[in-house]
């Protein structure tokens, strides 16, 4: 036979400890993280410029023009993408601590 005090007491002070352990953590929140949206030109496609079949000097003048721009474009776009994440994650941060805006 078994002890059945000795389960029943076993039984009672697992159910403390955990009770304890479950009313000592952190209350989840039930607000929603804060989210930016991003701006349309951090999501749109990069677009490079191609030569032409058998390009010519101005053709490859022209495109190489054309392609700096659009790098400067994008690198622009890709600045504002991460400039946008670091502001949601810092946001975030803020309101995981409980601090106001």
């Amino acid at each position: 036979m078994t002890p059945t005090k000795f389960l029943n007491r076993t039984a009672l002070i697992a159910c403390a400890v955990m009770t304890t352990s479950c009313a000592a953590s952190r209350q989840t929140s039930t607000v929603a993280p804060a989210r930016l949206l991003l701006p349309e030109a951090a999501t749109r496609p990069c677009a490079l410029a191609v030569l032409p079949a058998g390009p010519t000097v101005a053709d490859l003048e022209a495109a190489y023009v054309l392609r700096g721009s659009q790098i400067v474009a994008c690198d622009g776009a890709r600045r504002l993408a991460v400039e946008t994440l670091l502001a949601e994650r810092a946001l975030q941060d803020r309101q995981g601590r409980g601090e106001g805006d």
